[in-house]
């Protein structure tokens, strides 16, 4: 009988162990490879649309609050909330995606698996960045929010817009590894999934770490009030950010979550 199992008790529950997590997310990944390109772009506007509560909130703590020290240590709360509500909806968020379609290509090492994980990576993208939009432009022209958030929602996204290329790749990749890391803990957090939410995104705002969508809003906030600054936005920042998150997600966690478990998937399958 092999000692590698699914699930381990402990105090009559049942955990997941590394094998046990991997089949879970991997079979995910399966079923979101499946979905069709309509289901995963609506899921994907949605959720560009509504990370954009982890700028409103952060906005609304950082125009609220004393402007004291530690107003960082709170606010940052604030970014946690698109996450929350992205997750927990289950809405297709990119960097998400950096590690769960990417295990069924690991694991099939075909040309076919590949092609229909960057199809979903296209149409994920494409969805996040148009829902991004679409909020920026509610956000920046409708009376949606009051102005002291407003122009605190401007500092934050001026703040992320004079970060470097280079330093928003290398940002992006602690940023890309947290979600992924995430991802890879959700399924043995059965009932404390948001406080796990919560956590791991907290840090990714305490680190000043840079998410592509998250950022993307801030991004399209600026080029509304300066048309001529976008192209320079999406160059030297989006796209470096983008890099890093799959650096992070994909060529790091990704792959070590891989190594972890080949050995025993292929003890497993070698006593089948």
């Amino acid at each position: 009988m092999s000692h590698n199992k699914s699930q381990q008790t402990h105090g009559g529950e049942d955990h997941l162990d590394s094998l046990g997590v991997y089949h879970a997310i991997s079979q995910e990944g399966f079923n979101e490879l499946a979905r069709p390109n309509q289901s995963i772009l609506w899921s994907s506007i949605a959720a560009g649309i509504a990370i954009a509560f982890s700028v409103i909130v952060e906005g609304a703590l950082r125009a609220h609050l004393p402007d004291a020290p530690h107003r960082h240590l709170i606010e940052n709360l604030g970014y946690t909330s698109g996450f929350v509500i992205v997750i927990l909806c289950r809405l297709q968020l990119f960097t998400e995606n950096t590690i769960t379609p990417v295990l069924p290509v690991l694991k099939n090492k075909d040309s076919a698996t590949l092609v229909k994980m960057l199809r979903l990576w296209g149409v994920c993208f494409s969805g996040n960045m148009i829902g991004a939009l679409i909020i920026a432009a509610a956000l920046f022209y409708l009376p949606i929010i009051d102005a002291d958030t407003k122009i605190a929602i401007q500092s934050l996204a001026n703040h992320i817009a004079e970060i470097s290329a280079g330093d928003s790749l290398a940002r992006g990749i602690p940023a890309g590894f947290l979600i992924a890391a995430l991802v890879w803990m959700l399924p043995s957090s059965k009932g404390s999934e948001f406080w796990v939410i919560v956590f791991m995104t907290y840090l990714i705002a305490l680190g000043d770490f840079t998410h592509v969508i998250a950022g993307s809003v801030e991004l399209f906030f600026i080029g509304f009030s300066d048309f001529s600054r976008l192209p320079d936005l999406i160059i030297g920042n989006l796209l470096p950010t983008l890099l890093g998150n799959v650096i992070g997600g994909t060529g790091l966690f990704a792959l070590i979550a891989w190594a972890q478990v080949e050995a025993e998937m292929s003890e497993v399958e070698g006593e089948q």
